[in-house]
């Protein structure tokens, strides 16, 4: 059998609830850990309470989230730069071993052109995986029923066309993007540091739906990832919004605990020779 991967528990999934809520739930739950979703919640900018949480909670922090978000643009500093910057110094204090970041905004020129060599640079002070994250285009209206395509990052939604060390995949963000997963988990390749376990349904949204609920191959993904040694982080990144209870919103992070490690637990052939790898 392979090592068994970490499987964490974001803090955007008990949205409203506060980052506090999440180790608690996944403490409860026996997640492995907690990603930390920097954005308008005082107490995720509070990288102490945070460190107080997981002390207490008795779980570790497994990847820090940049505030990327439109809703988080001004969370730490209104610069991009900075805001990458403190994300890593975070993760160090944390002893988090990844960074999660969205690729810049269009309108993020000046990032945008410096991108990729500062999160090279990062990456080499720090030791810390910055790992960029596939995303998906939205539909602008156009009127009378018509519609564009467009996205809102550049170069573009997959990170792979600019080729970094380290990547998330997002299966949400490849459901509304209508791009193949597992053949983008095949072109991260090596590089495929971090995950997003969602699911979704097609619709040009983000959905972030309990895994297996969609139609994203979120089974075949994580069978995929314990045959190649993979050495990374799942995490679930689920949208529990809708929840009428706080005993509802528990069993969608339950059942979405039990898939993953149902999947995961998926025996390897004893022939891979690639660790981390996502190839079949």
């Amino acid at each position: 059998m392979t090592a068994r991967v970490p499987v964490g528990l974001s803090t955007a999934s008990v949205y409203p609830q506060p980052a506090g809520a999440a180790f608690e739930i996944a403490s409860e739950l026996g997640y492995d850990g907690v990603e930390l979703m920097v954005w308008a919640d005082p107490v995720s900018q509070d990288i102490r309470a945070v460190d107080r949480l997981s002390n207490r909670s008795g779980l570790p922090v497994l990847a820090v989230h940049a505030p990327c978000l439109l809703i988080s643009q001004r969370v730490w500093s209104p610069d991009p730069v900075e805001r990458l910057r403190k994300a890593v110094r975070a993760a160090a204090d944390l002893n988090a071993p990844t960074v999660v970041l969205h690729p810049p905004f269009r309108w993020q020129r000046r990032y945008a052109d410096g991108f990729a060599a500062l999160v090279e640079e990062l990456e080499d002070e720090s030791g810390i995986a910055i790992a960029v994250e596939n995303m998906f285009p939205v539909k602008r209206p156009l009127g009378r029923g018509r519609s564009v395509q467009m996205t809102a990052f550049k170069p573009s939604i997959d990170p792979t066309d600019v080729g970094h060390r380290n990547y998330t995949l997002d299966l949400s963000h490849s459901a509304a993007a209508h791009m193949d997963a597992l053949e983008l988990a095949k072109r991260m390749g090596d590089g495929l540091r971090h995950v997003h376990l969602a699911d979704g349904s097609g619709a040009p949204k983000d959905e972030h739906m309990v895994p297996g609920r969609g139609t994203q191959p979120c089974a075949e993904l994580c069978e995929m990832l314990a045959r190649g040694g993979f050495d990374g982080q799942v995490v679930l990144e689920v949208n529990t919004r809708r929840a009428a209870t706080p005993a509802a919103r528990r069993e969608m992070l339950a059942e979405a605990l039990l898939f993953a490690r149902l999947h995961l637990d998926w025996p390897a052939d004893g022939t891979s020779t690639t660790p981390r790898s996502a190839r079949s």
